[in-house]
């Protein structure tokens, strides 16, 4: 329990201040004054200014944070009088930077995250190999005098289609194995570059554990690439990810209007299981979860939802459309009623996530 705790508060602190990092940088690049960058969240424990910027520990060890000066008057306002010789300078003011390059600031945490999932994934190509599910149906095992064995079908063929229908994923092939029991079924083999096909007949009875066909098999495969190709796949599957997250976020509404709840959603006690699953399972699948976390982070950031990253941007974005800021009042009002709802969304996935350790059930959905 104490290593599952200690490793989430890790995974989500390198995440947010990988996050921050991201405005940080980006900020500073631009010439906007960066009033504090903390570690953790406040009451602040110690903090020592450098320059023009505090960098501070803070009593709540979970992330980080990045203070920009006027970025609370980014709907079109005004900043406070200092008493220093930048009295009244605007110049280094978010608000007051044009609206690509507070567009640019803002979807700096977004990048960041994207890129720390891409190094991951790469590093993980090019030393050990990530598993990565593909369209081909590959055999994996064998059973002896099964009617696969009997048939000639052996460990490493492809299987291409079944009874004529492609197939690129193992529920279709299980399925039509089923449905076919004690009929011919004629499978379409790829071996060693060269395609011909196998006529078996599922049996109807077998041993537990078997199958009708006795084979094993999969989807995923093992894929290592060389150092200097790895960064070019790791970003393809960084994209390939980011869109399954969507795709699960657009299911997870859907789920919600007809009423499902909010199966295979985790909150903040659901990832933190899965962070201690991942750990236990060693480097490379801890290493793989912080990636998939960071996209994850990367992608509910950047949507439109005021409160998070994408909700700014969407106000930049009008800005741009419509040649006049939005009125800060209404910006503000807001961004307050997006962290309200994000605040309870929040309660209530927790809610479930506390039901589901207290019965024993996994927040990994069952095969």
């Amino acid at each position: 329990m104490l290593i599952t705790v200690v490793a989430f508060i890790i995974v989500l602190s390198v995440l947010v201040l990988i996050h921050e990092l991201g405005h940080y940088l980006t900020a500073k690049k631009f010439g906007v004054k960066v009033e504090e960058f903390g570690f953790g969240f406040p009451p602040r424990v110690i903090g020592k200014k450098v320059g023009e910027t505090i960098y501070s520990l803070n009593l709540l060890p979970v992330g980080g944070f990045v203070k920009l000066y006027g970025e609370d008057a980014a709907g079109g306002g005004s900043v406070k009088a200092t008493k220093t010789k930048e009295k009244w300078n605007t110049k280094k003011a978010f608000f007051a930077r044009p609206a690509w390059q507070r567009a640019t600031i803002i979807l700096a945490g977004v990048i960041m995250n994207f890129i720390l999932a891409v190094v991951l994934i790469s590093y993980l190509f090019t030393f050990h190999g990530v598993a990565v599910p593909t369209e081909n149906i590959k055999v994996v095992e064998v059973v002896d005098h099964s009617p696969a064995s009997v048939a000639g079908l052996k460990k490493d063929d492809l299987v291409v289609s079944v009874n004529d229908q492609k197939i690129n994923d193992t529920d279709s092939f299980v399925s039509l194995t089923r449905k076919s029991e004690g009929k011919p079924l004629i499978l379409e083999i790829r071996r060693n570059g060269q395609t011909f096909t196998k006529t078996i007949v599922p049996r109807t009875k077998f041993p537990k554990g078997e199958g009708p066909l006795g084979v094993a098999i999969t989807n995923i495969e093992i894929k290592k690439y060389p150092w200097y190709q790895a960064p070019f796949y790791g970003t393809m599957e960084a994209f390939k990810f980011s869109w399954m997250i969507i795709k699960g976020l657009i299911d997870m509404v859907g789920n919600l209007i007809t009423g499902k709840g909010f199966a295979g959603v985790a909150g903040p006690i659901g990832v933190a299981q899965l962070t201690g699953q991942a750990v236990s399972y060693g480097v490379d699948a801890t290493l793989w979860f912080v990636a998939l976390l960071s996209l994850n982070l990367a992608v509910v950031n950047v949507l439109p939802i005021p409160a998070l990253d994408g909700g700014r941007l969407l106000f930049i974005i009008i800005e741009m459309i419509t040649g006049k800021k939005v009125d800060s009042k209404y910006e503000t009002m807001a961004h307050a009623i997006g962290l309200v709802v994000l605040l309870s969304l929040i309660v209530i996935i927790t809610f479930f996530d506390v039901m589901r350790l207290v019965s024993g059930q996994s927040i990994l959905p069952k095969m």
